[in-house]
């Protein structure tokens, strides 16, 4: 089963939802407050879990630093209310959840695309 992190950006209504639904959810502000993107791609890695953010330094970490990850959710949506990230979260995980190990796909409300490892 596919383990997430669930970054401080991305907010607590996500991580409580998601584990309502049964998946197995870990989040930034319950293991370490304010971690800087470096410690939070760290334990995700370290622990396969796959992170799920809407902050876009992430894919600078994995794209221009070359940072090792499990897998990265980035959420880029026009409508960032609480009820709209777990609309879209969970929809993304049922459709598309066994994907996500070892991706890093951009969602928004309309799409998800995955991007090529390099």
């Amino acid at each position: 089963m596919v383990k997430f992190l669930i970054d401080e950006s991305t907010g607590q209504a996500v991580v409580n939802h998601l584990r309502a639904l049964g998946y197995d959810v870990a989040a930034v502000a319950e293991l370490m407050p304010q971690a800087p993107d470096e410690e939070v791609i760290v334990y995700a890695h370290r622990e396969r879990r796959v992170l799920i953010s809407n902050d876009r330094d992430f894919g600078e970490r994995v794209y221009r630093d070359g940072h090792p990850h499990a897998g990265v959710l980035l959420l880029r949506l026009a409508d960032e209310h609480a009820s709209v990230k777990m609309r879209v979260v969970a929809a993304i995980l049922q459709e598309y959840g066994q994907r996500l190990p070892d991706s890093f796909a951009v969602a928004s409300e309309q799409n998800i695309r995955f991007r090529a490892r390099r």
